[in-house]
């Protein structure tokens, strides 16, 4: 059974996933670095060169390998939950945890990341806090209905969220999550 991170870019999905994996001593897999691998470009220019329905089916490749393994912490791109078959594929994976935080905390911690402006493309022609919170308003839905817990990652470090997910996960150990709808 995996566990899966859903949530925005910026809530600490790679980052908390590389933690819990190595407290829980299971694989991680992140699925922006398996679309980046298999198309041998970055995120940003996949948008550029072929655009986002071309990266939502990598995507959606990328997720379908990803949940094939067993006992994975799993990164999911922030916006692979606008895709049904995917929040099926992801919600018979495993257990399905959504990393929240403010969109002023998210705009922060992107800005922060040198990467970021390389790796990722902005995903509207909004100044970035509009557009930040019009992807939340849109995707909320989605990680309220998948997820099986939110933790709230705005002022928590990388550290503690792994430990409450670790701590979480270890309850559960032999339970089955929710069947997909």
């Amino acid at each position: 059974m995996n566990l899966v991170l859903i949530g925005p870019r910026g809530s600490g999905k790679s980052t908390v996933g590389r933690l819990a994996a190595e407290r829980s001593g299971r694989e991680f897999v992140d699925t922006d670095a398996l679309v980046v691998a298999a198309a041998g470009r970055s995120i940003r220019e996949i948008f550029a060169d072929k655009g986002e329905t071309a990266f939502r089916a990598l995507e959606s490749a990328a997720v379908a390998a990803a949940v094939a393994r067993d006992g994975a912490v799993i990164a999911v791109g922030g916006g692979a939950v606008l895709s049904r078959d995917n929040r099926r594929t992801l919600r018979r994976s495993g257990w399905i945890v959504w990393l929240d935080a403010p969109a002023e905390v998210l705009l922060e911690r992107i800005a922060a990341d040198p990467a970021s402006d390389e790796s990722r493309p902005p995903l509207t022609d909004l100044p970035s806090g509009d557009e930040m919170r019009r992807m939340l308003r849109r995707r909320r839905p989605f990680y309220v209905g998948l997820s099986d817990l939110r933790v709230a990652t705005g002022n928590a470090s990388p550290q503690a969220v792994a430990d409450q997910i670790v701590e979480w996960l270890s309850g559960r150990e032999k339970a089955t999550p929710p069947a997909p709808p």
